[in-house]
């Protein structure tokens, strides 16, 4: 994230005031540290959720102050995951943050029927990058939760995407939907996901953006090569949201842009209750509160859309 757009971000947060984030099993220094940075830059104001004795002892170690802050005591990380959830559906956080636990321990309690957090959406991630060769934020989805989405899938990850881009102040959003080749063949199942998702944008079943697809990296990115190739395109060369084929392949362009272009990417996941902070051990400090401010964005559009005061 370009330092402009950084502090854009901080500024745009502290007219909200941290909110209250349920900060779940963080147990690992970066865990901790992540969520006592995004608490000084007044993002959020955390409740620790986890064993009180490693928490303390992660803090000791790491040099790190946790005191006046309060914290949930549970045995161990499954239940910090469910203690987590049900802290939110008590109305104690507006926010969820992802510690030390595995990201599957926690969404399968996010994820839970009777006492999660589901909504009619189905549950995805969305990397926002800042590629120094982009000219703008670019949005990647979904390289963590979905593994092999299908088309109902990728609808809602799509519509997730759009609606976090809506609350961030872009309207009308741009979509890449991303395969190996820019022509629809049945030998690569991605390319008729694509062109029925740019069909169902036509039909009203997704809306709030433009969507083209399928397009190769190459041609979505570039508009020369598009131009090359004979694609006339608005979202060509200039998209907003790159919507991957499945989550390795979504992973793997997430982490070469990050560890071969210079990118720094917040992560988020959308389609529950409350946005999930979802920072990995290896974020630098400002990915990690670039995270959480995005959170806050979004969790106060939620706030705007059921009419509740800020």
């Amino acid at each position: 994230m370009s330092q402009d757009h950084y502090q854009e971000l901080l500024n745009r947060c502290a007219e909200i005031g941290p909110l209250p984030t349920i900060v779940v099993h963080p147990c690992e220094a970066n865990a901790l540290r992540g969520a006592l940075e995004a608490t000084q830059a007044g993002l959020i104001a955390p409740i620790l959720v986890g064993p009180r004795h490693k928490i303390a002892a992660t803090a000791s170690e790491a040099g790190l102050d946790i005191d006046g802050l309060t914290v949930e005591d549970v045995p161990h990380s499954h239940a910090a995951a469910e203690r987590g959830v049900a802290l939110i559906r008590e109305g104690r956080g507006e926010l969820l943050m992802k510690g030390s636990l595995h990201s599957d321990e926690l969404l399968h309690a996010v994820a839970d029927r009777e006492s999660g957090l589901r909504t009619e959406r189905r549950l995805s991630h969305v990397f926002a990058m800042s590629v120094p060769s982009y000219h703008k934020t670019l949005f990647v989805t979904d390289a963590a939760v979905n593994i092999f989405p299908g088309l109902e899938d990728k609808a809602d990850i799509c519509r997730n995407a759009i609606q976090m881009l809506h609350a961030l102040g872009i309207d009308r959003p741009k979509v890449a939907l991303l395969s190996a080749v820019e022509t629809v063949t049945a030998k690569l199942p991605s390319t008729l996901e694509a062109a029925a998702l740019v069909v169902m944008s036509l039909r009203g079943q997704i809306d709030g953006a433009l969507l083209d697809g399928p397009l190769a990296f190459d041609n979505a990115i570039n508009a020369d090569a598009a131009r090359v190739k004979g694609i006339h395109s608005d979202v060509a060369g200039d998209p907003d949201i790159l919507l991957v084929p499945d989550m390795e392949a979504g992973n793997i362009l997430a982490k070469q842009l990050i560890y071969l272009a210079g990118a720094e990417a917040a992560g988020i996941v959308l389609g529950a209750r409350v946005p999930i902070i979802f920072t990995s051990r290896a974020d630098s400090p400002r990915a990690r509160i670039a995270s959480s401010g995005l959170a806050v964005l979004l969790a106060k559009a939620r706030r705007t859309q059921l009419g509740v005061p800020s």
